[in-house]
């Protein structure tokens, strides 16, 4: 049996006749009506879990999400769980939980582009496709995966990088682990390797991102560090900052307090290629962290985990180095 947690998102919404727009109003029930076919798969259990936009997803809730997916898997008949969940911050609950839940079961996020009432909604084929690799021997061990437009990616890579078209997810320079093609799933490559968990009792909050920009200044990191536990910066290139962002990354060092270096960009690491005031070896020689490859909400999660746990700035970097 595959258990489906309905959490919101665009899968369940439709629009306000008066012309206010689109908001989540259709219950599991609803949804699964449209969605032909699924009881030829598996039997499913279903959870109005929540019925929140993606954006309306907090850490909070994730960790709660993330807690309800491991109760279900935690039982015997539950082969497989699949999320449905607001696509923008889709890729981050995703990683969250491939990150800290260790399971032989198949957990699979999926939502939609377009709402029930557009044409060529597609909620309900993605729901389908997710059940279909969630009840699949062959994914077993493949532990958090986002299955959209036909595609299974694994939740270490999956992003979203259009606004609004229906194949918005992607894994950029790596494609997806495999496809679904009238219900037969062809995987085309080996699932990554996955680093080595992080489960603390509970996320060190709050870890902030502050992305630069061409004349970036202080300012952000300077009002951040405040309150903020730990930041993510999102750097140009390498990972490179402007001059002015310097003397701000200077002051959360001093204070003890973790600064972890990632790319604006789409692909690559980050790393110390260039030694000129603000570039990537300077700022290592400073005790920043790099984030490897990892885009800055996933450093986020690594970060509010790593936190979490305890690990204090040469144990994060280690851990960031390693996975």
């Amino acid at each position: 049996m595959i258990v489906i947690l309905f959490t919101g998102g665009t899968i369940a919404m439709r629009s306000d006749p008066g012309g206010t727009g689109a908001a989540p109003s259709l219950t599991s029930k609803e949804i699964l009506q449209a969605t032909r076919g699924i009881n030829a798969v598996t039997g499913v259990e279903t959870e109005e879990w929540g019925s929140y936009p993606g954006p309306h997803i907090t850490v909070e809730r994730m960790w709660a999400l993330r807690a309800r997916i491991q109760q279900h898997l935690g039982r015997p008949e539950v082969v497989g769980v699949v999320v449905t969940h607001g696509t923008d911050t889709l890729e981050e609950s995703a990683y969250l939980v491939a990150r800290s839940v260790s399971a032989d079961k198949p957990i699979v996020f999926t939502g939609a582009m377009r709402t029930m009432s557009d044409l060529g909604w597609d909620g309900p084929a993605n729901l389908l496709e997710a059940v279909h690799v969630a009840a699949s021997e062959a994914t077993r061990g493949f532990g958090s995966m986002v299955v959209m437009t036909g595609q299974i990616f694994s939740a270490l890579e999956a992003t979203k990088t259009n606004t609004h078209l229906l194949d918005a997810f992607e894994s950029p320079g790596l494609g997806p682990l495999g496809v679904l093609d009238e219900g037969e799933l062809i995987l085309s490559r080996e699932i990554p390797q996955y680093p080595p968990l992080l489960q603390p009792a509970e996320l060190a909050t709050p870890v902030d991102i502050i992305f630069m920009a061409a004349g970036s200044d202080s300012r952000l990191l300077d009002a951040s560090r405040e309150k903020a536990r730990g930041v993510v910066i999102a750097a140009m290139g390498r990972g490179n900052v402007p001059p002015d962002v310097v003397p701000g990354i200077e002051r959360w060092i001093a204070d003890g307090k973790p600064v972890v270096l990632t790319s604006r960009t789409q692909g690559g690491r980050v790393g110390h290629t260039y030694g000129y005031e603000g570039g990537g070896r300077r700022l290592e020689d400073l005790g920043v962290i790099f984030g490897g490859s990892r885009r800055a909400q996933q450093a986020r999660i690594d970060l509010m985990l790593g936190l979490g746990a305890g690990l204090d700035v040469d144990e994060l970097r280690k851990m960031f180095n390693e996975s």
